[in-house]
């Protein structure tokens, strides 16, 4: 049997940003990936708040469902992955798609939540602007007409 990878080399490695919130939303783990991808270094965000990345508009949505995840040990979004707006350090908006899990404690309570993340802005870029190129060839034939 192979040995088990060294978990800390594989967070540190990802191609992904991973990271970590505690019960309070103030984040405990904050890969490489996560500083390229909102510009944010782990010293500046271990201990933090999620609101550094979250959009304003968006913050008591995700907080109201953090802490009902917290307090239940459920969530409504198993497996799925989720597209969200965030925010890099620079200001700028980041479409970002990612997955949830949660880590719990001897008494199986939760104790973090963990999502793995993927920078999807150009590709959402490149949809819109396919959408878009699209929709005049659509109206543009129409106008054509038999």
């Amino acid at each position: 049997m192979a040995p088990a990878p060294d978990l800390q080399q594989l967070v540190a490695g990802a191609g992904d940003a991973i990271m970590a919130c505690d019960a309070q939303g103030r984040v405990t783990l904050w890969n490489a990936a996560a500083e390229r991808v909102f510009g944010h270094s782990a010293a500046d965000a271990l201990g933090q708040s999620m609101d550094m990345i979250i959009p304003g508009r968006q913050r008591e949505r995700h907080w109201d469902g953090y802490h009902k995840t917290m307090a239940t040990g459920i969530t409504k979004y198993g497996s799925d992955v989720l597209r969200v707006p965030a925010l890099h350090k620079d200001g700028r908006t980041l479409s970002i798609a990612f997955t949830v899990s949660m880590l719990y404690d001897a008494e199986h309570r939760v104790t973090d939540i963990v999502a793995i993340v993927r920078d999807e802005t150009q590709r959402f870029s490149e949809e819109r602007a396919l959408r878009k190129r699209l929709l005049e060839l659509e109206a543009a034939a129409k106008g054509a007409g038999p």
